[in-house]
């Protein structure tokens, strides 16, 4: 699971490095996830798990807000939830999911951004299915070890647990997500480095420097745009 936590490490280092950007991008996924049922976490479960990982970016409590108040009050604002798939150099794979209140601009855009940068778009189904829908947690200050006998104790299945670079991470299924985060709660354990509901390349690929740094420029142009609130991929970025 290395390689994997270098991809996590990476996109949580692009994000912090964009804030504005990043803090924009969650207060319409906050909206939008409150608007489709009730605007309190203990009862909406998507908006719990969209406010968990706003939390470990740090975004501030006022956007979060402003987020939810705008949905109590009935916003006009409708996005479509939309996903698209394509290919970067030699095999990379990538999955973009937008929020959007314009289908045909989005879906210009991303294309724009896969071909402008050695890229192209796949149909639906293209890539998808090389990837896993996971929950992943990192904690510090534990052993993997002690972490798998917390979820043990909590009687929670797991996929697999690791200890990288001073981190422990724990990968579930999407359906155990609040299971993990419960039986870290039990513990006092409440601040998590990473807390996500992502997609995990079940096998990822190596790139030569000329191809990952046309790759990165590319993910950097999908990233970029507006509507795009998530981005995905199967390339190793090492260390």
């Amino acid at each position: 699971m290395g390689r994997k936590w270098n991809n996590i490490k990476e996109k949580k280092a692009s994000k912090d490095a964009n804030t504005s950007r990043i803090y924009a991008k969650f207060g319409r996924e906050i909206y939008v996830a409150a608007k489709q049922g009730e605007p309190d976490p203990e009862s909406n479960q998507a908006l719990k798990i969209v406010l968990e990982r706003a939390k470990t970016y740090s975004v501030p409590k006022t956007i979060i807000e402003r987020a939810i108040e705008k949905a109590k009050g009935g916003g006009e604002e409708s996005y479509d939830e939309l996903r698209y798939e394509g290919f970067g150099p030699n095999g990379s794979m990538v999955i973009v999911d937008a929020l959007t209140n314009n289908v045909n601009r989005t879906a210009s855009e991303v294309r724009a951004a896969f071909g402008k940068n050695g890229g192209n778009m796949g149909v639906s189904g293209s890539v998808a299915y090389m990837f896993d829908h996971t929950a992943v947690f990192g904690i510090e200050g534990k052993s993997a070890d002690d972490v798998l006998e917390l979820m043990m104790e909590h009687d929670v299945d797991v996929n697999d647990i690791s200890e990288e670079d001073g981190h422990v991470l724990v990968y579930a299924d999407p359906t155990a997500f609040h299971e993990v985060q419960e039986a870290f709660k039990s513990e006092g354990i409440t601040d998590f480095t990473v807390a996500e509901l992502t997609m995990l390349a079940q096998n990822d690929v190596e790139l030569d420097e000329a191809s990952a740094e046309q790759f990165e420029k590319m993910i950097d142009a999908i990233e970029d745009l507006e509507d795009v609130q998530q981005v995905y991929h199967n390339v190793d970025l090492g260390e």
